[in-house]
């Protein structure tokens, strides 16, 4: 495999090159964002180059590329920095993480992450650029469309179809055969169990807090008995 170069200097490229380095010993070479982004020579420890002229110093054969960006304007961000890279000539790597215990009839495209402990089941197809969080559950024949992040402990089940861009949050569950049609966000505890149009936002109500605080609430209950 040719060495690495990760887009982006944030949280999820730190994440990312943590695999890479700690669990897969895949060779980072260096970091690259567009220049007015650049606010420091370096990153962990490796060079921060500017995209616009990356190529001279390191040429698409010897590096690979993978972009680690978040989920900005429902992760249309990322998809746009591959095809750039892609029209620079690199190659765009997924990362699967050794201890993902994924289905060896997997098929998932390129730009994708996997952490380790996820579910997916058997005949399950991701697209390009799919972020799957550790908890994650992915049930069996359902398929992933393009540009997706699936936070950890989210849920889908089985023989669902998700279209291109949408985000699901912590805990967000989809019931079985239900199709979302793309664009869609999900929040936190959301449950969806319809068919959902283009575009549509799902939403749970946050918890209220309760009307005792802390100290008050041990004292008369018998939680503090245990």
């Amino acid at each position: 495999m040719k060495e690495i170069i990760i887009f982006g200097t944030g949280k999820i490229a730190d994440v990312i090159q943590y695999f890479m380095r700690e669990i897969s010993n895949l060779s980072v070479k260096a970091f690259t964002v567009d220049k007015e982004f650049i606010s420091d020579e370096e990153f962990n420890g490796l060079p921060v180059i500017d995209f616009s002229n990356i190529e001279n110093s390191y040429p698409p054969d010897k590096y690979s590329v993978f972009v680690a960006l978040g989920y900005h304007d429902l992760n249309r961000l990322r998809a746009k920095k591959i095809e750039e890279c892609e029209k620079k000539g690199y190659e765009i790597i997924s990362y699967i993480h050794p201890d993902s215990g994924i289905p060896s009839d997997l098929q998932y495209g390129k730009n994708c992450f996997i952490m380790d402990n996820v579910c997916i089941h058997p005949r399950v197809k991701l697209g390009n650029n799919v972020f799957v969080w550790s908890g994650t559950i992915i049930g069996h024949h359902s398929e992933i469309g393009n540009n997706c992040w699936l936070t950890s402990g989210c849920n889908i089940s089985g023989v669902v179809k998700v279209g291109d861009n949408s985000f699901f949050a912590i805990n967000s569950t989809v019931g079985h055969s239900v199709t979302l049609e793309g664009n869609n966000f999900l929040g936190a505890n959301s449950l969806v169990t319809k068919n959902a149009k283009s575009g549509q936002v799902f939403i749970a109500e946050s918890t209220k807090p309760f009307r005792l605080d802390s100290n008050q609430f041990l004292k008369f209950s018998t939680f503090s008995n245990l």
